[in-house]
C-alpha cells in the first residue's frame, strides 16, 4: 500500500500566498505562528522621503507608521498587482516626537539614555494592497516604561546584545535581551514585534481569506 503525504491543515483559503513587503523577522515569525503563508518581496522605500512629505501636515506618529505601511504594501503591488501585499512599519515617539534607527553603536547609547527611567509609545501599521490599490489597513499602540539605566548598564547591554540592536527603533528587542530593560508594558505583544496582528486577522477575514 502507498501512503500519500496530505497537506495540513490550513486556516488560509486564498488563492496564493500573502507578500511580505518586509525583511522583519519577527514580522515573519508573528505570520507563521498565526499559520499565514507567504513570500517576501522587501520594498526598499526611501522612509525619510514619506516622513518628510508628511511634515507640518499635523500628522500623527500612528498616522506616520500607516504612510509608511501604505508605501511598502503599494510598492511591491505595482510590481505585483495580482497578488495580497502586506506593508508595515513600527514607530517610536518620545514625549511626541519620533525617534530613528540608530546608525552607530555610539547612537544607540545614545538613544537608550533618552529613554531610560520614561515612557513611550510605539505604534505599529499594516496596510494591504492588490491590484496597485490600499484594500484594508490598521494601526495599533502600545506604551512601555523603560528602567533607569547608568551609562554602565546601557555599555553592558550594547555589547552583550551586539549589532542586532541597530536593527530595531529605540536600539532594543523586546523579544530578545531588551526586555531585561523595562519596568512595565501596556499593549498587545504583536503590536510591540511591529504588526497588529489582530486588526491584520480581522481585516483578512473581512476579505474573505480566512476560514476561522
Amino acid at each position: 500500500m502507498k501512503w500519500a503525504a496530505m497537506p495540513a491543515p490550513s486556516l488560509w483559503i486564498g488563492a496564493s500566498p500573502i507578500i511580505l513587503a518586509s525583511k522583519s523577522a519577527s514580522r515573519r515569525a508573528l505570520l507563521a505562528a498565526a499559520g499565514l503563508p507567504f513570500e517576501i518581496e522587501p520594498a526598499e522605500i526611501d522612509e525619510r522621503s514619506v516622513e518628510e512629505a508628511l511634515g507640518g501636515a499635523g500628522e500623527t506618529a500612528g498616522e506616520l507608521a500607516l504612510a509608511l505601511a501604505r508605501a511598502k504594501a503599494l510598492a511591491v503591488s505595482r510590481r505585483r498587482p495580482d497578488r495580497l501585499t502586506l506593508g508595515a512599519d513600527q514607530t517610536l515617539t518620545l514625549d511626541g516626537r519620533p525617534m530613528h534607527k540608530a546608525p552607530t553603536k555610539a547612537a544607540a547609547a545614545a538613544a537608550l539614555t533618552a529613554l531610560a527611567g520614561r515612557s513611550h509609545r510605539l505604534n505599529a501599521a499594516f496596510a494591504l494592497a492588490r491590484e496597485g490599490a490600499i484594500v484594508a489597513e490598521g494601526v495599533e499602540s502600545a506604551e512601555l516604561a523603560m528602567r533607569p539605566l547608568d551609562a554602565a548598564q546601557i555599555g553592558r547591554y550594547l555589547e552583550t546584545a551586539g549589532p542586532a540592536v541597530l536593527a530595531s527603533v529605540g536600539a532594543y528587542q523586546i523579544e530578545g535581551l531588551g526586555v531585561h530593560l523595562f519596568e512595565s508594558i501596556a499593549g498587545d505583544h504583536a503590536t510591540i514585534l511591529g504588526l497588529p496582528m489582530l486588526k491584520l486577522l480581522a481585516a483578512l477575514r473581512g476579505l474573505g481569506l480566512l476560514a476561522l
